[in-house]
């Protein structure tokens, strides 16, 4: 595994993947619409009701895509994805309680560990991109990924961008929303300095418009934004 992936599996490790459901779900106001929406988006570009492989990478933790997306289309089935035992091993029981393991292939490792030439019909990759420390990862993941879907597959992409420094008023009302759900002042202190220090998201929308056309992808269509959060579908171009 490259070092650049081994470092961001590594974040997560048992502590952290412990509190994972928790703190995802604060630092992203609408965390469920938007996974909703990821599986509305994908129907509406796959086709109603069609049966459809997903590719899922950075699967870990809640597994919440593919919770929300099996529920609504009972014909897909997935491949999960991710490089942290920890955060697996938390998707693997969330979808054992809801009855969806059986419906999901699963991988511990990158996308590179999987079969080239078996293509899937679609792709998420949310809340992996931040996570990445250079350009260079981020266009390795997104390679890879195009390199396993369809020509004219649809890719879902979700996760921070801006530099966190570079909008002050955004990062202040996450402070806000971290206390409002009873962090201390210490504690919110301590949350965005990890947040500085630990992830480099794309620094505007135009970036991640540029990672994805640069790795084989046509142009990007929002469809959600939460603070720094954004939400993106794009097609692999043909």
């Amino acid at each position: 595994m490259p070092s650049s992936r081994s470092s961001s599996a590594q974040k997560f490790d048992a502590s952290r993947a412990g509190e994972y459901a928790q703190q995802s779900r604060i630092a992203l106001a609408g965390y469920e619409a938007c996974h909703e929406l990821v599986a509305c988006m994908l129907a509406a570009s796959l086709g109603a009701e069609k049966t459809a492989r997903i590719l899922v990478v950075g699967a870990g933790g809640t597994a919440q895509e593919i919770l929300s997306a099996a529920a609504l289309e009972p014909t897909w089935r997935f491949t999960a994805v991710d490089p942290s035992p920890s955060m697996l091993d938390l998707a693997v029981a969330q979808l054992q309680a809801s009855g969806f393991l059986e419906r999901t292939e699963v991988h511990l490792g990158t996308v590179e560990d999987l079969p080239p030439s078996d293509l899937y019909d679609a792709a998420t990759l949310i809340g992996v991109l931040h996570h990445l420390p250079s350009d260079e990862a981020k266009q390795n993941i997104l390679q890879s990924i195009a390199r396993r879907i369809k020509p004219g597959a649809p890719l879902v992409l979700a996760g921070n961008h801006h530099a966190y420094s570079s909008q002050p008023l955004l990062l202040a009302a996450w402070a806000e929303r971290w206390r409002q759900q009873g962090a201390s002042a210490d504690e919110v202190h301590a949350k965005l300095g990890k947040i500085l220090q630990g992830a480099d998201p794309p620094h505007s929308e135009a970036a991640v418009q540029q990672l994805l056309h640069d790795t084989g992808f046509g142009d990007a269509t929002r469809f959600f934004s939460s603070l720094f959060w954004g939400a993106w579908l794009a097609r692999k171009q043909v």
